[in-house]
């Protein structure tokens, strides 16, 4: 017994004694169990960790609990349901019997009237769950238990669970999801966000499928290739493969398993009356649509089928098949390429870290998995022949992940260093300090990572050590989004200017080639392409990577790509081909939300947008915007619809007001690096430096009396810390720890700041005084990001995953916090560093930003170059 077992079977020692293992599943681990209070077998169903981790424990075990009033002959009733020690459990009725895949093992095909009829009760168990709400969106024959002749469906807890709760969003967000790839209708493997019961009628049309043949209709080595399956073929005909399945039966069931919902059966009774009409048709005096029975042949005047006459009939058949294989023999083709393949992965909300020049996705070099970013930036890991992603341990608060070049490493940025963990599992491992990581990262087969920083290129060993900077002069600041070549002889980058282009630097001769080509984000392909981001357009360029020349001209390969306002095209490619990108404008609205989440547009904010900065008058937003070439301040007139560029450097980002509102703060890249400057609000005079410190100044807030503005440093060693500079221009630390300290906001009293430290493990918004020292307090308490303190005083909001949170407060005598709320959950955009959302001076409005497309989704392309012709030269 695993210590983790053992622990459980301690906790709940007065309730159940657990005897064995009866089996794992993709959800749970299945123990038979004795109750003892009422002297009888159970089965107790342990959720996975991590599942538990994504459904959230207290809401899962909340919402099974209704399950209960599911009383259905044919569903398995809840018994019970806990959590102990950290595990989260329920508990179902021993069956004394076997799963309908236990039989099928077994039988491999089931009598058919005995196959329609488990099939009619559990189209009669899914009919009453239907009517109840419930889609049960895993129906597999694992799921189907037989007792004594009966059909039973379990499992309907965790179905409920995961309708209800924040766990169906959050498992969609993270690529994991209920169903498997056999019995998944197409509607859910695209991902679609609404599950209806037409999806449980499919999953028993392909179960009924598989006790009449033998195997469900679609089949495939890999997930993948049956998903694509699924997408794309018609299953074959049941009557073909046995001839006892009446014509109407076959029908029935084809009917149930229709690509559309529409064309389906409009309910689950609806199926089960076909299959009832399907064997009815079949019987002596029945008719079968397509078919005469005997008897009715000798009606039609249509002569009887004679035994005498089977051997000409079969002699026939052969005499055309062998004629037919003969032909075959001699015309048949080459064997053609693989047919290209996409699918999608969906999430549900904004997911953060999309603006800007940050990765959030990178495929491993075989093409054979992804790693993207999920909620709360937790790296996920998902190989394409599984349905779920697994998060990676540890790989919390990432960004810009990359591949080892021979896919056994993931490389990603975290708390101001570059980090590696094996994809096997294991420890996060430190790589450097990397301060601004300002445009993706290649780890070369040289074991060398090259990566953009503040002022250029740097390489760092992959087993770690201190960053150079990369020796040609002539790869300055504009060079970004570098890609090591095959033999790590040369690094394919980005030149940045009025247009993005192509630039090659040649390590052995320390010269570059610049090219007449657009674009953004090099990749190479092994077939002889780079392929490059080009406004919302994926282009393949043929190249030849021993010449460093491009040989053709492009060809567009995939549309819709998802663009940060920083210009960076979001996608990952393999060094095989493999494709993954985030489709979506890019285009988010400015919008005012109230504390319920509706939200209202407003009109004429423009495009690229970022980091909202109310007024203190509430008449005006700052911006950071966006447009391709880099991030400029604007001021948008809330009354007027209209707005005015401030700066233009596009280098400018994180606007916050002066105290009077006279002034815009910002940060800016100066001459020392990211800086901190401010202009007037109406742009009648040019910008002045505030402070030019060390490492990066990120803007922060200003006491209301305009006596002390607190900013964020990003210095290495120290991490990010908070910095106070006073009135006359000094400037020096007052959060400076070994932990990440960010995201600053005060108090309208000036007295208390709030901000966001990982001191715990995760990150938490605390409260401490201001400016001196004293007592510190804790705000979130599921994890917290992105503070705002409330223009009237009594409320901190925060975000906790994608929830709007309020926590009521108070100052006087001494800081104390209330009741905390959840506001609202929906998908607006969010950031880890830096508030993505400000508050009107009433205190119950918010300024925020909207995408255009509530959530986003991964298109992931298989067999793509298979399917061009091989231009370049590969290395």
């Amino acid at each position: 017994m695993t210590d983790s077992v053992g622990r459980l079977a301690a906790s709940l020692s007065d309730r159940y004694r657990i005897e064995r293992e009866l089996g794992q599943g993709g959800m749970a681990t299945v123990y038979l169990a004795h109750d003892v209070r009422h002297d009888r077998k159970v089965a107790l169903k342990v959720l996975r960790p991590e599942l538990a981790a994504i459904l959230g424990g207290a809401r899962f075990l909340h919402e099974i609990k209704t399950t209960a009033n599911l009383q259905h002959p044919h569903i398995l009733p809840l018994h019970d349901s806990g959590e102990a020690d950290g595990m989260v459990y329920y508990v179902m009725p021993y069956v004394e019997g076997e799963s309908l895949r236990a039989r099928l093992d077994r039988e491999k095909q089931l009598p058919v009237d005995a196959a329609v009829r488990i099939a009619r009760e559990v189209a009669s168990a899914l009919d009453y769950a239907h009517r109840h709400g419930v889609v049960h969106r895993d129906i597999k024959p694992e799921n189907i238990l037989l007792h004594e002749g009966q059909a039973l469906v379990a499992d309907f807890g965790i179905a409920l669970a995961v309708s209800r709760s924040e766990g169906g969003q959050r498992m969609t967000e993270t690529g994991m999801s209920l169903g498997t790839p056999h019995y998944m209708s197409p509607e859910q493997a695209m991902g679609e966000r609404e599950i209806t019961p037409k999806s449980d009628i499919y999953a028993l049309g392909c179960v009924l499928y598989e006790m009449l043949s033998g195997e469900p209709p679609f089949t495939g080595p890999t997930a993948q290739a049956i998903i694509a399956r699924v997408m794309t073929e018609q299953p074959r005909s049941l009557t073909v493969q046995r001839h006892t399945v009446p014509p109407a039966l076959d029908e029935a069931v084809q009917t149930a398993l229709e690509k559309l919902p529409a064309d389906r059966y409009a309910s689950a009774a609806l199926f089960s009356e076909a299959l009832d009409a399907g064997m009815t048709a079949a019987r002596p005096g029945g008719m079968a649509v397509g078919a005469l029975t005997l008897r009715e042949k000798g009606r039609a005047g249509i002569p009887p089928f004679r035994p005498t006459a089977r051997f000409g009939f079969a002699a026939i058949v052969l005499v055309l098949l062998g004629a037919g294989l003969a032909w075959a023999l001699q015309s048949r083709p080459t064997l053609a390429q693989p047919g290209v393949v996409r699918f999608h992965i969906r999430q549900t909300s904004a997911t953060t870290l999309f603006d800007g020049n940050g990765q959030i996705i990178a495929v491993s070099p075989d093409g054979s998995r992804i790693v993207y970013l999920g909620p709360n930036a937790q790296l996920l890991l998902r190989a394409f022949d599984q349905l779920d992603a697994v998060p990676m341990p540890g790989a919390t608060g990432a960004s810009n992940p990359f591949f080892s070049p021979d896919g056994r490493w993931v490389a990603f940025i975290q708390q101001g260093r570059m980090v590696k963990v094996a994809v096997s599992g294991g420890p996060v491992l430190p790589i450097c300090e990397v301060i601004n990581l300002l445009s993706g990262a290649s780890w070369g087969s040289n074991d060398t990572i090259v990566f953009s920083g503040t002022d250029g290129l740097w390489l760092v060993p992959a087993a770690g050590g201190q960053p150079s900077k990369l020796g040609s002069d002539s790869v300055g600041g504009t060079s970004i989004w570098p890609e090591w070549l095959p033999g790590a002889r040369a690094i394919l980058f980005t030149e940045r200017g009025a247009t993005d282009r192509l630039a090659v630097l040649d390590r052995t001769s320390g010269r570059i080639k610049r090219f007449d080509q657009p674009g953004t984000n090099p990749r190479y392909v092994s077939g002889g392409y780079v392929v490059l981001g080009s406004q919302g357009t994926l282009i393949a360029v043929p190249f030849d990577a021993r010449r460093l020349e491009v040989r053709g001209p492009s060809v567009p390969i995939a549309e819709n790509v998802y663009i940060g306002s920083g210009g960076a095209s979001k996608m990952g490619i393999s060094r095989s081909g493999t494709i993954a990108y985030a489709v979506g404008t890019g285009v988010v609205d400015l919008v005012t939300v109230d504390r319920r989440g509706a939200s209202q547009r407003l009109e004429g904010a423009g495009t690229g947008l970022a980091f909202p900065r109310v007024s203190p008058d509430g008449r005006r937003v700052a911006l950071e915007v966006g447009d391709g070439g880099g991030q400029d301040i604007w001021v948008y007139d809330i009354r007027q619809h209209t707005r005015t560029r401030l700066t233009f450097d596009h280098s400018s980002q994180r606007p916050t007001w002066s105290a009077d509102g006279r002034r815009v703060l910002f940060t800016h890249r100066g001459s020392s690096g990211l800086d901190l400057a401010w202009i007037p609000a109406d742009g009648s005079a040019a910008a002045e430096s505030l402070w030019a410190g060390p490492d990066e100044q990120w803007t922060g807030d200003v006491t209301r009396d305009g006596g002390i503005f607190v900013f964020r440093n990003g210095g290495a060693g120290l991490k990010r810390s908070l910095w106070t500079m006073s009135p006359g221009g000094e400037a020096g630390p007052l959060v400076a720890t070994r932990f990440d300290s960010h995201s600053p906001t005060l108090s309208p009293d000036g007295h208390w700041l709030a901000y966001v430290s990982d001191e715990s493990g995760q990150s938490e918004v605390y409260v401490r005084p201001f400016p001196g020292l004293g007592g510190k307090w804790q705000v979130s308490l599921d994890g917290g990001q992105e503070p705002r303190w409330s223009p009237t005083g009594g409320e901190i909001f925060y975000r906790s995953s994608n929830r709007m949170m309020a926590a009521a407060v108070r100052t006087s005598p001494t800081f104390s916090v209330g009741a905390r709320t959840e506001l609202f959950n929906q998908g607006f955009v969010t950031f880890i560093f830096h508030s993505d959302y400000d508050v009107m001076p009433d205190g119950r409005t918010f300024i925020m930003l909207k995408p255009e497309n509530e959530g986003h989704e991964f298109v992931v392309v298989l067999n793509l170059f298979e399917n061009l012709p091989q231009a370049g030269h590969g290395g």
